[in-house]
């Protein structure tokens, strides 16, 4: 039976172990699923697989810059207390250096990268054995600013991390590296969706101005006035969730474009947001409900 890449990518889902390990798994399986668990767990490879349901939702976002490239990743783990370790700490930011350096170009990629005496996929599968615990790599995200500037924020100890990349390059990079740094912290505490209003999707200015027509209709507004009413408030959304658009963390009264002009000025450079990524732990995942007592006690009940 032919292994097929889809057929590995669900077995290493669902065991934790090493690329090669499953598709050596697989063939010796001809290909049967439960039977290469089997196999995986007789060989002691499969130490992820009773841990493959469970919610893994804590963990910890690191930021790695080096010249014009970037890199953020998110790893997860089930405890705040795993999160915190050393250990666990050095191992993404070992993880987030790798992205960095070798650039790849998906997250099938990134886990056949080289690591240790294997691969990340094999070292992640030893953390799972070391550590007890679901560990996860969630995502990633690459910035390569081609002679511009990368700058980076870590929030909370590794709770948000940011990458912004800023276009534009001359002789004084302090400023430029300056204001970077700044518009990460802002991309932090704001969390603006898009760097400018023309990045916003249209179905989303589609479902706000249809919004804000109801809730003018609502409030027994003129049914000739309800586009005026609806395009003022959409201002007000680009001005909070567009990057540009939003007043400046430490000077309100200033919104980002002109600071980025101003700055851009001083550095006798034409310089530009790109691009941003913000990445906080566990947003959109199902965050774990039972506490350590009530685990504690769960435990002591099965036995």
């Amino acid at each position: 039976m032919q292994i097929t890449a889809e057929m590995v990518r669900d077995l290493r889902e669902k065991t934790g172990a090493g690329m090669l390990d499953c598709k050596k798994s697989l063939v010796e399986a001809d290909g049967n699923m439960d039977n290469a668990v089997d196999i995986l767990r007789t060989k002691g490879l499969a130490a992820a697989a009773k841990k493959g349901g469970r919610i893994a939702s804590e963990g910890v976002v690191a930021t790695k810059v080096s010249g014009s490239t970037g890199a953020v990743v998110e790893i997860n783990c089930e405890t705040d207390f795993v999160a915190k370790t050393d250990d666990f700490v050095a191992f993404v930011g070992s993880v987030a250096e790798l992205v960095r350096e070798k650039a790849p170009a998906d997250m099938d990629a990134a886990l056949a990268l080289p690591f240790g005496t294997g691969t990340l996929a094999d070292a992640l599968t030893e953390k799972i054995a070391k550590i007890g615990e679901k560990i996860s790599f969630r995502r990633f995200a690459r910035f390569d600013a081609a002679g511009g500037t990368v700058a980076s924020y870590i929030h909370m100890g590794g709770k948000i991390g940011v990458l912004v990349e800023l276009t534009g390059a001359g002789p004084d990079k302090a400023p430029v590296s300056a204001l970077g740094r700044d518009l990460a912290m802002q991309v932090a505490a704001a969390n603006p969706t898009a760097v400018r209003r023309e990045e916003v999707p249209a179905e989303v200015i589609e479902r706000e101005m249809a919004i804000y027509r109801e809730q003018a209709l609502a409030a027994g507004k003129p049914a000739a006035i309800l586009d005026k009413i609806a395009n003022g408030k959409l201002e007000k959304f680009f001005g909070d969730f567009c990057l540009v658009e939003q007043g400046f963390i430490k000077d309100p009264d200033k919104k980002v474009r002109d600071l980025v002009k101003e700055i851009g000025t001083q550095a006798g450079v034409q310089l530009d947001v790109s691009r941003i990524v913000r990445f906080q732990v566990g947003e959109g995942l199902e965050k774990k409900s039972e506490d350590f007592a009530a685990e504690v006690a769960k435990t002591i009940g099965q036995a």
